[in-house]
């Protein structure tokens, strides 16, 4: 049985290694690579934190229990240490290289050793001005507790000697704040040169201890155990527990110790036995280079060199939404499909805007997992509630990563006098909706929103994601049906379109790969594509492996975790699995079935992973009608052609870059062919008004 899946874990690290990957090649512009390097740190953080946590819990308490792979807390806990070393060496022989193509472009990062003596004198007032007033070093005594520093949180470690016959080494810590800029620029004839906050400290960190001798200073952080869980059935107050949860977190065990490999044995015991920390040798990293690469993002930002970064791609207007009309009276029309972030998401944003200003409107219903820190839609929704209007909103507080920001706005909501409910018990809000109320001459009619991705106007300029937006009746009811089973306690309701996790999402899925395995036992040709972000679930991948053996050809796009084993004779030999990794997050999740040519087509929040369907709240939502049902069979089929940025998972779980196919010449970039076809769309359109005359007519009464 174990032999039927890949172990989650070791494929979210090589789904890392896929990210990485992009920062070593040459293709990519030099400071995308480094925005890559940046992305694969930051995911490395996060996998300890949540994943490798969690693990280091079950083994710390002694289960054996194993994964669908057949290996129990230990044995992944060791895999994972032998790839993440691995990985951890290529990041920084990665940097290593970058840093070189970067001085040869004029951006130098200066050390300490190489400091000309104006770029001294600077560095000097910028101390005595600014940075000495700003950190305080925290002397640690060995009779009280080791101080509480922040999570991920660079600091330096200073090891001392106080002159004395039989000097008695001491340590201090001094915290990096976070309100100095880690990137120091520094006067330079031509080129950028900049020099790192933590090696500017470093040359006069013995002005905070004038009466001591500086032994050692370097650079180390911690991540702390995120894996923490709310104990909704003991919560009187979700809210208050939310908040327990990220002061906890301040607390809870380090699963990684990143420490300069400059530092002596002396300062890592120091810092690894402090109870604390406690950290062992193996979630201890000893880094040939700065720590917290992913801090270099901001650095991959830098203005002024434009050539080493993707030429500009500016949205394209979506040819279904007209400028000088209202989204009521588009969305009367027809449904609108938005692919993001080729197409803008700016006809999400003024449709709740247009929502919270116009007088019919009766009621705003809507979801809300993660958004923008001055989140226009929020300002949207108390404004709608100021004015009148009955808004209720379900705030996912369990948001991982993003709980302090939703508590946050979550309260000014309700002070506008917003209805909002803190998540469902037991369950995650990832559902993407918003709901729409409005009083019209033929009577009430609901105006819809649905998206695979978040109500973020940031991150849709930067996440591949899908919007659907419709008035249609039956999904209006189901939609309303769906919002007052989760916001009214009540039970779930028989959908006529709809299909929600917890309850049925998986039933429905299973029966439409059912039912295309059955048609093509009849001898109908049966065809799966499907596009998501991971496939854990056991019961789904059982299920396509049936497909798989009934002969239905089953092709995956999934961008990151992917526990099933395509290519196996027998098994899966009808089954591809690729993965796109380009400039853009692929996230949207799209599904087809081809049902004898009566083709269904859908899209979602949930991935194919038991925590969605079991544990979140998701929706399923089919796109019926043809052009807008064609549209998203064209972008599966794009993405399934794509011979540039795209990976096929072969059955051992590696990855294998594929390249153009002997003798074919054309090459096929997916993101680059969506981007092209949504400006191919508009083109057509404003071709098309150039070369039609639509006369003004006299209003009517």
């Amino acid at each position: 049985m174990a032999d039927l899946f890949l172990n989650r874990e070791l494929s979210w690290l090589e789904f890392n290694g896929r990210v990485l990957e992009e920062a070593t090649s040459p293709s990519v512009p030099l400071l995308e690579r480094l925005k890559f390097l940046a992305i694969s740190c930051s995911n490395l953080n996060e996998f300890y934190m949540v994943r490798v946590g969690g693990l280091h819990l079950l083994n710390q308490a002694g289960s054996s229990r194993r994964d669908p792979s057949g290996r129990t807390p230990a044995q992944q806990l060791a895999a994972i240490e032998t790839r993440v070393k691995t990985m951890v060496g290529t990041q920084y022989e990665t940097f290593a290289q970058l840093e070189a193509n970067l001085a040869d472009h004029g951006i130098h990062r200066i050390t300490p050793s190489a400091v000309t003596p104006e770029q001294a004198r600077h560095l000097e007032r910028l101390f005595d001005d600014k940075l000495s007033a700003v950190l305080t070093p925290i002397g640690i005594d060995n009779a009280k507790p080791f101080p509480l520093f922040k999570n991920l949180g660079l600091h330096l470690a200073v090891r001392l000697a106080k002159p004395s016959r039989t000097p008695r080494e001491r340590f201090a810590i001094i915290p990096l704040a976070g309100v100095l800029n880690r990137f120091i620029t520094l006067p330079a004839k031509r080129g950028y040169h900049y020099i790192l906050l933590e090696d500017a400290i470093a040359l006069f960190v013995h002005r905070f201890f004038p009466e001591e001798k500086v032994l050692e200073c370097c650079t180390f952080r911690l991540a702390r155990n995120a894996d923490l869980q709310v104990q909704e059935d003991k919560a009187v107050d979700l809210l208050a527990q939310m908040e327990q949860i990220l002061d906890a977190r301040k607390l809870s065990a380090c699963v990684r110790l990143e420490i300069s490999a400059s530092s002596t044995q002396k300062t890592r015991r120091f810092l690894q036995r402090q109870r604390a920390l406690s950290v062992a040798d193996d979630f201890t990293f000893l880094l040939p280079g700065p720590v917290a690469l992913d801090h270099f993002m901001s650095l991959a930002t830098i203005e002024g060199h434009e050539r080493l970064k993707y030429p500009e791609w500016p949205r394209h207007p979506s040819p279904s939404v007209k400028s000088d009309r209202s989204m009521f009276e588009i969305l009367s029309k027809g449904d609108v499909l938005l692919s993001h972030p080729y197409q803008s998401f700016s006809p999400v944003v003024r449709l709740i805007e247009e929502a919270a200003d116009d007088p019919d409107v009766l009621a705003i219903k809507q979801t809300l997992y993660r958004t923008s820190k001055n989140s226009p839609i929020v300002a949207a929704l108390r404004r709608a509630a100021t004015s009148g209007k009955h808004v209720t909103v379900i705030v996912e507080l369990k948001a991982r990563f993003d709980e302090a920001q939703n508590i946050a706005w979550a309260k000014q909501m309700e002070l506008d006098g917003v209805h909002v409910i803190y998540g469902i018990k037991g369950l995650k809000t990832h559902a993407k909706l918003c709901i729409i109320v409005r009083r019209e001459a033929q009577g009430i009619v609901r105006y819809l929103h649905f998206g695979t991705g978040n109500y973020n106007e940031k991150t849709a300029r930067l996440y591949s994601d899908v919007s659907f937006m419709t008035r249609s009746d039956y999904l209006g009811s189901d939609a309303s049906a769906f919002f007052n089973t989760i916001a009214g306690y009540s039970t779930a309701p028989r959908f006529l379109k709809l299909a929600m996790a917890p309850l049925g999402l998986r039933e429905t899925l299973l029966n439409l790969i059912e039912s295309e395995t059955e048609r093509q036992r009849q001898g109908e040709d049966g065809l799966i594509m499907a596009k998501l972000n991971s496939l854990v679930d056991p019961t789904l991948i059982e299920a396509l492996y049936r497909a798989s053996a009934a002969g239905v050809k089953v092709q995956l796009n999934i961008r990151g975790i992917c526990c099933l084993r395509p290519g196996v004779k027998g098994l899966s030999e009808h089954i591809t699995v690729i993965s796109i990794i380009d400039r853009f997050l692929e996230h949207a999740r799209i599904f087809y079935f081809h049902q004898g040519g009566q083709e269904k087509v859908f899209i979602s929040s949930a991935d194919w992973m038991p925590r969605n369907l079991d544990r979140r709240i998701e929706l399923l939502v089919p796109v019926e009608d043809v052009q807008n049902r064609q549209t998203l069979t064209t972008m599966l089929e794009t993405y399934f052609a794509d011979n540039q940025n795209s990976w096929r998972l072969l059955p051992d779980g590696r990855y294998r870059r594929l390249q153009p196919d002997a003798g074919v010449h054309t090459q096929i970039r997916s993101q680059l062919q969506l981007y092209s076809m949504a400006g191919e769309a508009m083109a057509r359109i404003r071709q098309k008004r150039r070369t039609t005359f639509e006369p003004h007519l006299p209003p009517t009464d």
